[in-house]
């Protein structure tokens, strides 16, 4: 038994990653010289841990300022959005999920307390009307027409008139009207990326830290309360216009997650290698907070969502700050080559046999706005 024992613990040791048998060790720094004037030597920047940083590159010093109350950073209302401490579901401000929590306190809720009344009173009258001292000699009945008939129809009729407003909600639920807006959605561990493919605009959202957290790194912004509450503040919010149709494409690239906002009666799986659809119509501005709801490993309580409603010439303020553009709009027109004059067209000299042609540089890329011209090669 003990080289069995011996033989286990070895094949154990064997297959055990190496990463796993070292000790975790700080994060290597990196450096970065693409900025940096010749000759000079660029400063370390450490790098924080996989799905803990803001902007990796930048200290809290190089951080673009928060101005709370501006487009992306609006101040949460109490109570809306977020849990207040109260029982029952979260205030709804879409459509669908207004049907849904009036179905629940209206109908579903009435119709439980009706039928627990009458149970509990039928239980009352059978224990005092027929216990052993009220009929010391037992009846002899063993069949009811009429009652049985009623205990079969009863549940029956209860059963439909629960069905016809459910399925009402759900052909409703999964109906959807024309979106005006799509968002892509992709869980990671632990944080979420977004992507809104009509507007050139894509980011990650992480989890804000409290400013005493030991884990926080000196890169990352520390969580006020004009962030939101808790663990439910966000670095980058997602923000959507106020009374659109928005259509939301949700997957995941690692493990499974599930995209859950309470306030858009919203709850739709991510799985990887698939793309789950689900839509919300949220005509009340505000910051609506959310977090995943499936298990998705060690930090699966901190991959927060924060969704922010604002009026539609703040999500065109709010793209535009995000370097996207609204589609229609018309791209900026480029500069008049050297030696037109305003309102008049230049000719281009012929091409010289012999001579190169200068090839312009390309445009600095930009971190926030998916390249599809690379993406489609």
């Amino acid at each position: 038994m003990r080289l069995i024992g011996w033989a286990i613990a070895l094949a154990v040791a064997g297959i055990t990653p190496a990463a796993a048998q070292t000790t975790a060790s700080a994060p290597t720094p990196v450096t970065s010289s693409a900025a940096a004037p010749k000759g000079a030597t660029a400063a370390p920047v450490a790098t924080p841990p996989a799905g803990t940083a803001q902007n990796p590159g930048k200290a809290d010093a190089a951080q673009p300022a928060i101005v709370p109350g501006s487009v992306g950073h609006m101040i949460p209302t109490p109570g809306a959005g977020e849990p207040n401490g109260s029982k029952g579901i979260q205030l709804q401000v879409t459509p669908i999920g207004e049907e849904a929590s009036h179905f629940h306190n209206w109908w579903l809720l009435p119709l439980c307390a009706i039928i627990s009344a009458f149970v509990l009173i039928l239980l009352i009258t059978a224990l005092v009307r027929f216990r052993r001292g009220a009929n010391p000699e037992p009846s002899r009945n063993s069949h009811n027409t009429l009652l049985e008939v009623v205990w079969t129809l009863a549940p029956v009729l209860i059963l439909v008139a629960i069905a016809i407003p459910s399925i009402r909600l759900l052909r409703h639920q999964y109906d959807p009207p024309k979106a005006d807006v799509t968002v892509k959605v992709t869980g990671h561990q632990w944080y979420w990326s977004y992507e809104l493919p009509d507007y050139g605009v894509s980011f990650d959202s992480y989890m804000l830290k409290e400013a005493k957290d030991p884990t926080r790194q000196s890169n990352q912004r520390a969580r006020t309360n004009a962030d939101g509450p808790p663990l439910l503040a966000v670095d980058e919010r997602l923000v959507i216009p106020a009374g659109k149709v928005v259509k939301f494409i949700v997957t995941a690239d690692d493990v499974i997650h599930s995209f859950a906002v309470p306030a858009f009666w919203l709850k739709q799986d991510a799985n990887p290698g698939q793309l789950n659809e689900t839509w919300a119509k949220v005509d009340r501005p505000g910051v609506y907070f959310g977090q995943c709801s499936e298990l998705c490993g060690a930090r699966h309580g901190f991959m927060p969502i924060a969704v922010e409603v604002v009026p539609a010439a703040q999500f065109a303020a709010w793209v535009a700050s995000k370097g996207g553009t609204m589609p229609g709009a018309k791209p900026i027109a480029a500069a008049l080559p050297t030696g037109g004059a305003a309102g008049q067209m230049t000719t281009p000299a012929p091409a010289v046999p012999g001579t190169a042609t200068a090839v312009p540089a390309p445009a600095p890329a930009n971190p926030n706005v998916a390249n599809r011209a690379t993406a489609n090669d």
